[in-house]
């Protein structure tokens, strides 16, 4: 019934014969390709092309602005040039305004741009373990294997690359903990402190939100304080016999009590060759 109803014209044939063939039509794209063009360049990777429509997300922008007050440790540029430069005077003048006079000689800056830094010497230390914590992490996150390691390992590990920064300054330490110590730097060396613990909690895996969260945090500063102090009195090649008392007290940390106990015991050995504004700083870090 249809074939009868739709007549095509005689000339149909005619009409279509230049139309190229189906496989013509598929590949004619590439057949009207220049050879002697450059090919054109690959479009960029998916999360690329994200990124270069969302641009970064608020999270990314508040780490970034978290890192840059690091770097200069809450000071302004040519502050923070000037500390940095005074940590090379600190083995022979100690944590005193006298390395940081030193310090704005070497960058050509005015000595009197110490005057315009607060509260000094604790200035000094403050901006000390402020870098210390951005190389910490930078060792971490430029790929730091912690993944083979069991949890009490990369615990150990990660407090002994940071305690490993105050190496060159051991002979000063003692004084750097004094500076701490007085009423007016405790706020910040407790914030410094309880910051320290966190990230190293969170580089070794740590994810806890309740209580957990606390215990762990109080552990890991006791067993970091402990053994930051036996370092004072370390005289073994390399640190050795403090690189065993960490793993003693890692293996311990389930034994709260037994940590805090052993750490007060020990501030107060120690504390007592330092003056009592010391030996109360240790007893704080360990008991709170």
């Amino acid at each position: 019934m249809f074939r009868s109803a739709i007549r095509l014209p005689s000339n149909l044939g005619r009409r279509l014969s230049f139309l190229p063939s189906s496989s013509a039509v598929r590949f004619s794209t590439e057949a009207r390709v220049d050879p002697s063009s450059p090919p054109p360049p690959p479009p960029p990777p998916q999360h690329e092309q994200k990124q270069q429509r969302e641009g970064p997300t608020m999270a990314e922008k508040v780490k970034e602005e978290n890192r840059q007050k690091r770097r200069f440790g809450g000071f302004e540029e040519e502050q923070a040039h000037v500390l940095r430069a005074s940590l090379q005077h600190v083995g022979r003048f100690g944590w005193t305004e006298l390395a940081m006079i030193s310090g704005a000689k070497d960058v050509g800056v005015s000595p009197s741009i110490v005057g315009s830094i607060p509260r000094k010497e604790a200035a000094l230390v403050e901006f000390f373990m402020d870098d210390c914590l951005e190389r910490l992490l930078d060792r971490i996150y430029s790929g730091e294997d912690l993944k083979n390691l069991v949890l009490s390992d990369r615990l150990a590990k990660l407090i002994r690359v940071r305690l490993e920064m105050q190496a060159p300054y051991i002979s000063k330490w003692p004084q750097a903990l004094s500076i701490q110590a007085q009423p007016m730097n405790i706020p910040t060396s407790f914030k410094q402190r309880a910051i320290l613990v966190d990230e190293i909690w969170h580089a070794a895996g740590d994810e806890a939100s309740d209580l957990d969260w606390y215990v762990k945090r109080t552990v890991l500063g006791g067993i970091y304080s402990t053994t930051e102090v036996y370092m004072l009195t370390d005289h073994s090649p390399e640190f050795r016999d403090t690189w065993k008392f960490l793993d003693q007290r890692i293996k311990d940390a389930f034994d709260l009590q037994k940590t805090v106990q052993e750490a007060t015991y020990l501030a107060e050995a120690v504390g007592a060759g330092m003056g009592n504004s010391m030996q109360g700083f240790m007893k704080r870090v360990f008991q709170g």
